[in-house]
């Protein structure tokens, strides 16, 4: 397994929950509308959301090919293909029986992020820098944790707009699958806190991803 796996498993539960609907309540709970910790960028005019002209359900299928996938995440659509095998492999995505679109085993993908993640994914913060806060720091989690020092975390990003300690994000394009969608960028925050805060914090962290990851 590999981690970009997890960006992928939790790009899925997003796709998913905005099957339901539009996604506005999931970024309502994400981060406050105004809010945004990276200065804009001229490639940011276009987050991938696309208008279609054709059949819903041509549609929804669209949004989950290898194409759509790496234009969201900013993984290769060999790679996306890579990991889309593994997990189907490992029993971490399960193939919907009506759609034949892949869906995330969300209750294996919370047990082994809160019992194995932290070990198989090891992390510890760095030295300062300027990127995205994450972990404690981020809106999911902001004033409802206390950290566990004085610094925030931070994925490394150049137009970050906040200063903190270095954390190395599960994959390298983290900082450009979250600037596209809010729900990824929540939980991929809740799994740093996991991956480096104290028991009590790991097990908050825990609580609010699993409430997170549940489609109802």
């Amino acid at each position: 397994m590999k981690s970009q796996d997890i960006g992928l498993l939790f790009k899925l539960i997003s796709l998913h929950k905005q099957e339901a609907g539009p996604a506005v309540d999931n970024i309502n709970k994400s981060w406050p509308m105004d809010w945004q910790d990276w200065d804009s960028e001229l490639d940011d005019e276009h987050l991938g959301a696309k208008s279609s002209q054709t059949a819903p359900s041509e549609y929804l299928a669209s949004r989950y090919t290898a194409r759509s996938l790496e234009e969201s995440l900013g993984i290769s659509k060999s790679q996306i293909n890579l990991s889309l095998n593994r997990c189907l492999d490992i029993g971490l995505i399960r193939t919907d029986r009506k759609t034949g679109l892949p869906r995330t085993n969300t209750r294996a993908l919370i047990e082994f992020i809160v019992y194995g993640i932290k070990y198989v994914f090891p992390t510890k913060p760095g030295s300062l820098t300027r990127g995205i806060a994450t972990a404690f720091a981020a809106p999911v989690l902001n004033e409802k944790l206390f950290t566990a020092g004085e610094l925030i975390l931070v994925w490394p990003y150049a137009r970050g707009n906040t200063k903190g300690q270095t954390l190395e994000p599960l994959f390298k394009s983290t900082p450009y699958a979250v600037k596209r969608d809010p729900e990824m960028y929540a939980m991929l925050a809740l799994t740093d806190a996991i991956r480096v805060g104290k028991p009590r914090e790991a097990n908050l962290a825990a609580d609010f991803l699993n409430k997170r990851l549940s489609l109802n």
